[in-house]
């Protein structure tokens, strides 16, 4: 018994850079127990099964697992990769301009709008559920010795938030992009500030990107579901672009664009468009690889 299977680079414009995410079409008849012990085989941050949706209003239902079993939600690369292999593959039926669908992730129905210019795929877009704004870390000392760093490198200006757009992550500001590059988590210690104030990932930051386009640098730890570190977290730009919005650092309705993957050698843009409530997550996607799993 085979079944297909494909790798996605995700927020990427270029083969082997972005994050890279392993997708499983036509997923329906697996069982939950196989679709753990697939992503396990395939060993990426996570794996993304396409599936028919259980709601008539939604065009596919996806389901995704990180490499060690813990299923994860939300709208981020694990949705955005999926939807670029169903465009670029012909499954969808595009016209030019902006396509809708309607996606079932984690119990919730989020739209996927699926753009085109000409012949091109221009992007995926997804919309992400409202901000929600939770726990401030006032542990400043904690934290910093969680993530390898003294306590002046965290910045002061902006507080040390959980904030969810599907999945809520603690954003930690510091001073500099060399900060950001220095950093080396206590997966242990991490973790307990993590649990600490409800938050399920780490997103460290500075406002000194690279790329003079960009808004934020980035780098993202998640000891809490088994990532040591991922290249592209869409799940923890969509809150830092909101809370960088709240707090005045970019206007309502601007175009948020963070970069992440730099420490990893896998540079990856992130696009966010934020406008009051809504956040909406752009991205691009290149496969390059496909192939078939042996399941029996």
């Amino acid at each position: 018994m085979y079944t297909p299977f494909a790798f996605v680079d995700v927020f990427a414009e270029q083969p082997l850079t972005g994050n890279p995410l392993a997708i499983i079409p036509n997923a329906g008849a697996l069982d939950e127990a196989s679709m753990r012990r697939i992503a396990g085989e395939l060993n990426q941050a996570e794996t993304t099964f396409i599936m028919p949706s259980q709601n008539k209003s939604a065009d596919w239902r996806l389901r995704s697992f990180t490499a060690v079993g813990h299923e994860v939600f939300g709208a981020g690369h694990n949705s955005l990769g999926a939807w670029w292999w169903l465009a670029e593959t012909g499954v969808l039926s595009l016209k030019e301009g902006k396509n809708h669908f309607v996606q079932e992730i984690g119990g919730h129905l989020l739209p996927v709008e699926v753009r085109r210019e000409g012949t091109r795929l221009e992007s995926v877009v997804l919309t992400q559920s409202p901000p929600e704004f939770g726990n401030i870390c006032k542990d400043i000392g904690a934290l910093a010795d969680a993530l390898g760093l003294t306590p002046d490198a965290l910045s002061h200006s902006l507080p040390a938030q959980v904030v969810a757009t599907g999945a809520g992550h603690l954003l930690v500001p510091v001073r500099d992009r060399s900060s950001v590059t220095q950093a080396h988590p206590d997966r242990q210690k991490l973790a307990k500030v993590l649990k600490a104030v409800g938050g399920e990932g780490c997103y460290l930051y500075c406002l000194e990107p690279v790329s003079p386009t960009s808004t934020a640098h980035a780098r993202f730890f998640n000891p809490t579901v088994g990532i040591v570190e991922d290249a592209a977290t869409g799940t923890a730009a969509g809150p830092l672009a909101a809370f960088l919005v709240r707090h005045g650092v970019v206007k309502n309705g601007a175009t948020v664009v963070i970069e992440q993957g730099y420490e990893m050698k896998r540079p990856s843009v992130l696009r966010l468009e934020v406008h009051d409530s809504s956040v909406k997550l752009a991205g691009r996607g290149v496969t390059v690889i496909e192939g078939k799993l042996r399941l029996q």
